[in-house]
């Protein structure tokens, strides 16, 4: 077994949120060590709560994120939105949150925001506003991490977008998340249930053009790849899962910079996924799995179980 609390050993490591050199070095732990740290999409103080609770029971470092809706319905369900105005709030409320709790569970945390379309950036600059104004007060971002998902636009489109977006973040020393290719299913307005069974699967030259126009401007990227992942939870055998492209890929760079595994992946859509898949992704270079309807369930569960036994 992985001597996983010995990530405690890394130099900056703390109790609370982690950013930069810090989160990064946590980052490359996982894969080192063959775990992925799972993401919890939260909406609330709550959920928020739930999951540092347990990453403290566990001693394991957790990822918050917050998704647009997500975020909005953090700083409440009245506020306009027309202009991301109530989602820049949440999930700049949210992290702010987390920041103050955190420490207090004693595990590291990143914080994180998740699914960025195209249609969403007004709500991503207004994250980077806040990233820039509390670097300027306290020498690190706000948050740990965000995501661009541009996948719906042409890889070129989408490539050319997070490389002007990681310029502006890559002096706070903020990490990139990116999407290359699509992650089928339904979720935060974005809805991927029709595409073409082809775009559901990314290709070694889709990883390449990222790793080529990203790796210039800092190495603190991970890359969605897509390989049969869909959000939500379905009945065994409906989803097509086939991680060993990510074993492809990693390969297939391998051979252009040499080192193992030189690839950061993040596995979305991993409510309900089979062990073996998440295993086998996880041996090849996944550091973080998204996980978001799987803990509605629960919650939602645990709201009915009360009600029951009233």
């Amino acid at each position: 077994m992985a001597d996983y609390a010995s990530f405690w050993d890394i130099p900056g490591m703390k109790a609370g949120v982690v950013t930069g050199d810090t989160a990064w070095a946590l980052l490359e732990f996982a894969k080192a060590k063959g775990f992925a740290i799972p993401a919890f999409n939260c909406t609330t103080t709550s959920s928020c709560n739930a999951v540092l609770e347990a990453g403290r029971a566990l001693n394991r470092p957790v990822m918050i994120q917050f998704s647009e809706g997500g975020a909005a319905f953090f700083a409440g369900k009245s506020l306009p939105n027309d202009k991301k105005q109530a989602a820049i709030l949440g999930a700049v409320l949210g992290a702010h949150y987390v920041r103050n709790v955190a420490p207090a569970y004693g595990i590291p945390v990143f914080v994180h925001s998740d699914h960025c379309a195209k249609k969403l950036l007004p709500w991503f600059d207004g994250m980077l506003e806040a990233d820039e104004a509390f670097f300027k007060a306290h020498g690190e971002p706000l948050f740990s991490s965000h995501m661009l998902d541009l996948s719906e636009e042409p890889h070129d489109q989408n490539i050319a977008c997070c490389e002007q977006y990681f310029r502006r973040m890559a002096p706070m020393n903020l990490i990139l998340e990116m999407e290359i290719g699509i992650t089928g299913g339904v979720e935060d307005g974005v809805d991927n249930s029709g595409v073409s069974a082809d775009k559901l699967y990314s290709t070694s030259d889709d990883v390449w053009r990222v790793h080529q126009a990203l790796s210039p401007i800092s190495p603190k990227f991970t890359i969605a790849a897509a390989f049969g992942n869909v959000h939500g939870v379905y009945k065994p055998g409906n989803v097509r899962l086939q991680p060993e492209l990510l074993d492809q890929f990693q390969k297939f760079l391998e051979a252009k910079v040499g080192g193992k595994n030189p690839f950061f992946f993040v596995f979305h859509g991993g409510s309900g996924s089979e062990k073996k898949d998440i295993d086998n992704a996880v041996s090849y270079g996944v550091v973080k799995m998204n996980v978001d309807t799987d803990t509605q369930w629960a919650y939602w569960e645990g709201i009915l179980n009360f009600y029951k036994a009233k």
